[in-house]
């Protein structure tokens, strides 16, 4: 079967149809979402899917600023209906150009099915994956308009970002075990604003380990309040740069991301322990994250992604270590002192907030 046949993948199951899609645009959660229970796996394989639309309709180079626009209004409208579906996959299919890579051009072309799937789900979780792609599809289009070359003004405007990013994305999954697990859903409140640390501090780490590509784009997502304590001006960073106020910045940010992830332990030690499935989907992310900061840490002086990207034998034994220790809430927090071992803040602990909690 090819993957990137619209019409071979009409001829596989529902859960098929998603694995394959998945492990075209993701190899990272077509690894980790089947860990989960199968009261789970469709229905977030399913948001993970309709979150890669969104990330579509808005990487897509050769959409104007208002047609993203207007395709992510018609996204959040057809995810909360069920319909208009395919009126959508063939306005915007035409539209997307080379660079789009080919899994996210069979994606837009098969968003009919991945709705009526959507729809199948029950009313709490149609209404958790709504919500996640209205907050999304409604606030990643207020950053793509800004010009990002000096970076965001603020932490505050980090925080909001990976809100619209990954923290709403933390929020869904929460509502999503909830549903799924009264003995999850007693800790519910803490869950959710919890999970907003989680997302933020997953999307810190791809943040920082992407600088010096998003740099080649004239791109920056680093907050200059961080930087204004070093003297580093980020409207002066590029590839080239090689400035020592930058990489005390940079420590400060891995340490408030490593905090982040901290708070994703407290989240996952919430999690019953027998729910080893949900369990080893968050530890897993938590890991490579845990892990990645710990490259970037090392090796502040990195010009390229791929001189911090973590190898497969760090990953393999990510797995092994969480599966061997997944039930323990012991075992788990020591492993993530050691993994974390040599992170720590140069100016002390920070206040955690998010921009979920200052705007609710």
């Amino acid at each position: 079967m090819t993957l990137l046949n619209p019409t071979a993948l009409d001829a596989v199951s529902d859960d098929a149809f998603q694995a394959l899609l998945l492990e075209g645009v993701s190899r990272t959660f077509a690894l980790t979402i089947p860990q989960l229970p199968a009261g789970l796996y469709q229905v977030v394989a399913n948001a993970y899917l309709l979150c890669r639309i969104v990330d579509t309709v808005e990487d897509e180079v050769s959409l104007t600023a208002s047609q993203k626009k207007y395709f992510c209004d018609n996204f959040i409208e057809i995810v909360a209906t069920g319909k208009m579906a395919q009126q959508f996959a063939d306005e915007l299919a035409p539209l997307l150009s080379e660079q789009t890579i080919p899994a996210e051009h069979t994606l837009i072309q098969v968003t009919p099915r991945v709705i009526a799937i959507t729809h199948s789900f029950a009313p709490e979780q149609i209404a958790a994956l709504a919500e996640c792609v209205k907050t999304m599809a409604a606030g990643m289009p207020i950053f793509q308009a800004q010009n990002l070359h000096a970076g965001l003004p603020t932490l505050a405007d980090m925080d909001r970002y990976c809100y619209y990013v990954a923290g709403c994305v933390g929020e869904m999954l929460a509502k999503l075990f909830c549903h799924y697990s009264p003995e999850i859903a007693q800790h519910q409140q803490e869950l959710l604003k919890l999970s907003v640390s989680f997302g933020q501090g997953l999307q810190m780490t791809n943040i920082l380990k992407d600088i010096w590509d998003d740099a080649q784009r004239g791109v920056c997502w680093l907050p200059q309040d961080i930087f204004d304590s070093t003297g580093f001006d980020l409207s002066t960073l590029s590839p080239s740069t090689d400035d020592e106020r930058f990489r005390q910045g940079l420590a400060e940010l891995i340490s408030i991301a490593h905090q982040h992830l901290q708070n994703a332990l407290t989240y996952t030690l919430l999690l019953p322990s027998h729910e080893t499935g949900i369990r080893n989907f968050c530890l897993w992310a938590l890991g490579m994250a845990v892990l990645s900061l710990q490259k970037i840490k090392q090796n502040l002086d990195f010009k390229q992604s791929s001189q911090v990207k973590i190898s497969r034998n760090s990953v393999k034994a990510t797995i092994l270590a969480t599966k061997l220790t997944v039930r323990s809430n012991f075992l788990l927090t020591q492993l993530f002192k050691f993994a974390s071992r040599g992170i720590s803040a140069p100016r002390g602990q920070y206040l955690l907030t998010t921009y979920a909690a200052k705007s609710g």
